[in-house]
């Protein structure tokens, strides 16, 4: 009976903990999301070898690749969330700004038109559109397979938003 009511209270922790982190939550704010494709593969496994450039890409499992476009007009964000594997984001116009959870100061990266980055996955960051005009953004990301894209997180003590 012990370990019954036991199991019955640590049950009862983790669905409180789950609604506290979605109440904790920032939301995606003016983001105007586009899919073009979600693709399923067992695996993905593809190199390139040349004596100048090297590229690699290997998963294990069954893997899903979400191909979207991003509209941010000015003042949007995504909110704080993290993803379940890597992403390649490239800005096509606009600027966008990160935020990264886990810098201590709070230090903004500027993206601008031409150039992106790269979300290695399992990391909280928020991105937001601080200029005047319209962002637009394309990210592709792999995930394992039936797992949602993007994560929704509190917001870190770090930052002030």
């Amino acid at each position: 009976m012990k370990r019954l009511i036991g199991g019955t209270g640590l049950l009862v922790g983790l669905v409180v903990l789950a609604i506290a982190a979605t109440a904790l939550a920032t939301p995606v704010i003016g983001v105007k999301s586009t899919v073009f494709a979600i693709g399923a593969f067992d695996e993905l496994h593809a190199k390139t070898l040349t004596p100048h450039w090297q590229a690699r890409i290997d998963t294990k499992g069954a893997t899903d690749v979400h191909v979207i476009e991003n509209v941010l007009p000015p003042g949007a964000s995504f909110g704080w969330h993290s993803h379940p594997g890597p992403s390649i984001v490239v800005v096509k116009s606009g600027t966008l700004t990160l935020y990264r959870g886990d810098d201590p100061t709070c230090t903004p990266t500027t993206v601008a038109a031409g150039s992106g980055f790269i979300d290695d996955g399992g990391d909280v960051h928020l991105v937001r559109n601080e200029g005047t005009v319209d962002t637009v953004v394309y990210v592709t990301s792999i995930v394992p397979h039936g797992a949602m894209r993007r994560i929704d997180e509190p917001a870190p003590g770090n930052c002030p938003f």
